[in-house]
């Protein structure tokens, strides 16, 4: 547990009716600006799914699922989901999603293993979202062309909701800029991938990092991914490896940048069979989900999820996403944020 230091006091700017209020307008807004510009569809998403199929995405590959046996399943599993990466693409195939549209979804999980901070809370939720793509889209162009059309409708939200609440003045950069994670690492080598994020998104304020889950030029990597849902490993246009990545925005209150979405390009037959081989988890290749990629029987797509309460945070300019979302913290950390006039729900 940890609590960051605030870079001045902290007086919230909306009060908790204002506040609740306030986010349902983000939500609403939100959700139709995504929708809208990259037709997408609402579904009904799963707050659980068996284990075994493949289908729960397990993050950096330590993080265990809270699970339960069913009683009227002769045993069988179900594992709470980290994210719906898998069932997202799975689901555009059985719906018949044609190329050009896409689903989105209200993701809601668990993640018991959180170290629990100002950003970090065991309960999280994101809208997931997948869109259906040709073999000619799987570029770093096409990615970049998502990201800012997803960046739009962020831009388009925090106005909206300046109208309603002038306390809450526009403050994002207008555009996002991008660079690849080996660009990163030539920019800073003696630094630590999330020190270059915190250095680089300060810099510039909105970034985007392409390529995040192969190996850099030293032989490290900028961060973890699993191997079967982002294509982190397809050589790109730009010379490097990697048709995924994370969106940051700095956050002058915390002093730190903020992951607002992960997304990417995902997998394809070729680059999922070579992800599997170089994690070393070859075996999945028997599982329901990497059965039916395999098979060609789900399409090519792009997706990612977008954090909630971490928009809902920003754009209220709150200090602890506690403050956004129910969850449970420990007595210490809420100890600190009142003595920091953080109130937490």
């Amino acid at each position: 547990m940890k609590l960051y230091e605030l870079t001045s006091e902290y007086t919230p700017l909306l009060d908790l009716k204002q506040t609740e209020l306030a986010i349902k307008q983000i939500k609403e807004v939100f959700q139709l600006n995504l929708s809208s510009t990259l037709r997408l569809r609402r579904v009904t998403a799963p707050l659980f799914v068996l284990r075994g199929t493949g289908l729960n995405d397990d993050l950096n590959g330590y993080e265990n699922a809270v699970s339960f046996p069913i009683q009227d399943m002769s045993g069988a599993v179900a594992e709470v989901v980290h994210s719906l990466a898998k069932w997202k693409r799975v689901t555009l195939a059985d719906y018949r999603i044609p190329h050009g549209y896409g689903i989105y979804t209200d993701m809601n999980a668990i993640r018991a293993h959180e170290e629990l901070d100002n950003l970090h809370s065991l309960y999280v939720d994101q809208w997931d979202w997948e869109r259906v793509i040709s073999e000619k889209e799987r570029t770093v162009e096409f990615l970049k062309q998502i990201v800012n059309d997803i960046y739009s409708a962020i831009l388009h939200t925090e106005f909206t909701l300046s109208e309603n609440y002038p306390a809450l003045s526009p403050s994002l950069p207008e555009e996002v800029v991008f660079i690849h994670s080996e660009e990163l690492r030539r920019m800073y080598p003696t630094l630590t991938g999330k020190e270059r994020e915190e250095k680089f998104t300060q810099e510039h304020g909105a970034v985007f990092i392409i390529g995040i889950g192969d190996e850099l030029g030293d032989g490290t990597k900028h961060d973890n991914r699993a191997p079967d849902y982002d294509d982190y490993s397809t050589p790109n246009e730009d010379g490097f490896k990697g048709l995924n990545g994370d969106l940051l925005i700095w956050s002058d209150l915390l002093g730190k940048a903020v992951e607002l979405s992960s997304m990417g390009i995902r997998v394809d037959r070729e680059a999922l069979l070579r992800q599997l081989k170089e994690s070393g988890k070859e075996e999945r290749k028997e599982l329901y989900f990497h059965r039916r990629l395999l098979a060609g029987e789900l399409p090519l797509c792009i997706g990612g999820g977008i954090g909630q309460s971490r928009l809902c945070m920003l754009l209220l300019k709150k200090a602890h996403i506690g403050e956004i979302q129910s969850s449970i913290w420990p007595k210490e950390m809420r100890d600190e944020c009142r003595k920091m006039n953080i109130p937490l729900i």
